[in-house]
């Protein structure tokens, strides 16, 4: 039984001026680090952890929680004005967002954005105060076996629906699961892939890899095309016509069903520790285009989609936070970083927080629901300013982005070798990319890789190596079944031309 007391005055220190004063603070925070190219909001969050020190503990926490909350909001930006994404997770929002943006409707392609990313966020943060603990069971008996199959069938469906040949879509996720595996095994930590070089040891860092992939390559082919001459990053002409300036109520609520899927398949996604933010956008933006009555409109600048990707995205941040407060297992990079706030501040996150800490942790979820009304007022002002921002030349905006990439990735990804990956892989990216191959998808099976490969350990073990023992799974084998399915429907669905030009 809940005490109210404790939880009317969480909700009174939520709702201190103190309090709101640092929510503003963060979500600006990350709305800038998330908006340029280089910086995200983890790697603002990590910096600021040691600042949180001299804060009070629910001050330090819902400081660092507004940096993430805004840093989704503001990686669609670039994402929808440069076809640049700002975070990873923003990659999926480019696909509709940049083709709308050249349509002349940049201001109604970010707000949709915006509104969306505060739909899906305050649903997943209702869901966490309400049923945090049932949905903490539910991913708890997701087992490395359901595990398994949930990622196999998200790289089918990622596969069939990103890019235009399957063919090149598996080869693609092999790629980024054959990159995860430089490093040290998982399961018994030996050295693999290193070629010497120790600093691989502990993998290829994921933000030289990203950043390297998403945003200097595309830099690197929009600067080849310029050919020395200076126009704007993108051409945003304006149509005349105040509708294409704003999104309509009648617009919005269009969307409802989309945004609810999105926000659905984030909570579950990010209630699953290991699969976060970037999975869940292109998850629903999959499932957005297969229930499409006109599937060949995305990738045009269709709306829905937009919606379906910041819904889903955003709603992961409150999810993240089932398995960490009732469990203590972060569920991403930005939620782990949460529980160092926690622990420099003599907490421990699990079961017995809530009856330890009640007050904190309600105090918490005032603080949550706050930062996504700080969200949508702060980006309301905030995509004005970007949409003036990237009206510059182009060679001003790819030289400042540059910049910043390689001072965010030398900070955050072991310096100067950080920064040779990086512009390994931008290289890898501009070829493969230019032959048609997903780097989205490389993206994904890069990041999931890990987890991908000590879930099948973990099954293998779990199954003493019999994998006729499936059937005693009945979840993983309805995912694989599905997985087949999407496999063959997707070839079915498909010219031969498609997958003859792999």
């Amino acid at each position: 039984m809940v005490d109210l007391s404790v939880v009317l005055a969480g909700l009174g220190d939520a709702f201190s001026l103190n309090n709101l004063l640092f929510v503003i603070l963060g979500v600006v925070v990350g709305q800038f680090v998330g908006a340029v190219p280089g910086i995200g909001p983890v790697m603002a969050m990590a910096i600021a952890v040691p600042f949180t020190f001299a804060l009070d503990p629910l001050v330090a926490i819902a400081f660092l929680v507004g940096v993430n909350k805004g840093g989704l909001v503001g990686g669609a930006v670039p994402a929808v004005l440069m076809n640049t994404p700002g975070t990873p997770d923003a990659a999926a929002t480019a696909l509709d967002g940049f083709p709308l943006a050249k349509q002349g409707k940049p201001l109604k392609a970010t707000k949709m954005a915006l509104f969306s990313s505060v739909t899906g966020d305050t649903f997943s943060d209702i869901v966490l105060i309400t049923v945090s603990a049932p949905l903490a069971i539910l991913a708890l008996r997701m087992g490395p076996v359901e595990i398994l199959a949930l990622m196999i069938f998200a790289f089918s469906v990622l596969a069939g629906l990103i890019g235009k040949s399957l063919l090149k879509g598996i080869i693609a996720a092999a790629l980024g699961l054959l990159f995860a595996c430089v490093g040290s095994d998982p399961e018994n930590y030996t050295p693999r892939l290193i070629f010497g070089m120790w600093d691989l040891y502990d993998g290829l860092p994921l933000a030289s890899v990203a950043i390297g992939m998403l945003a200097i390559s595309e830099i690197l082919r929009r600067l080849s095309e310029a050919r020395g001459s200076v126009k704007s990053a993108i051409e945003l002409r304006d149509t005349g016509d105040p509708l294409d300036r704003k999104v309509t109520w009648a617009e919005y609520w269009s969307c409802r069903y989309v945004m609810l899927r999105g926000a659905v398949t984030g909570t579950i996604l990010g209630a699953l520790p290991g699969i976060g933010s970037t999975a869940a956008a292109f998850m629903s933006y999959a499932f957005t285009k297969a229930a499409s009555k006109e599937p060949e409109s995305f990738g045009k600048g269709n709306i829905q989609g937009i919606a379906a990707t910041e819904s889903a995205n955003s709603a992961v941040v409150g999810a993240n936070l089932i398995p960490l407060l009732t469990l203590g297992i972060p569920g991403s990079v930005g939620a782990a970083l949460i529980i160092s706030a926690f622990m420099i501040h003599g907490m421990q996150p699990g079961p017995l927080l809530f009856e330890t800490q009640g007050r904190l942790v309600y105090g918490l979820f005032g603080a949550m629901i706050m930062a996504n009304f700080v969200n949508l007022w702060v980006g309301q002002i905030g995509l004005r300013i970007w949409v003036k921002v990237v009206s510059a030349p182009e060679s001003v905006i790819f030289a400042s982005a540059l910049l910043l990439c390689f001072v965010g990735v030398s900070m955050a990804a072991s310096g100067l070798f950080g920064v040779a990956v990086m512009l390994t892989f931008a290289v890898v990216g501009y070829l493969l990319s230019t032959f048609g191959y997903s780097l989205v998808i490389l993206i994904i099976a890069f990041f999931l890789g890990p987890r991908f490969e000590i879930s099948i350990a973990q099954s293998v073990a779990l199954m003493n190596g019999d994998l006729t023992r499936i059937y005693q799974y009945p979840v993983a084998v309805a995912l694989l079944v599905l997985s087949v399915v999407s496999v063959f429907w997707f070839l079915a669905r498909r010219s031969p031309a498609d997958d003859g030009a792999a």
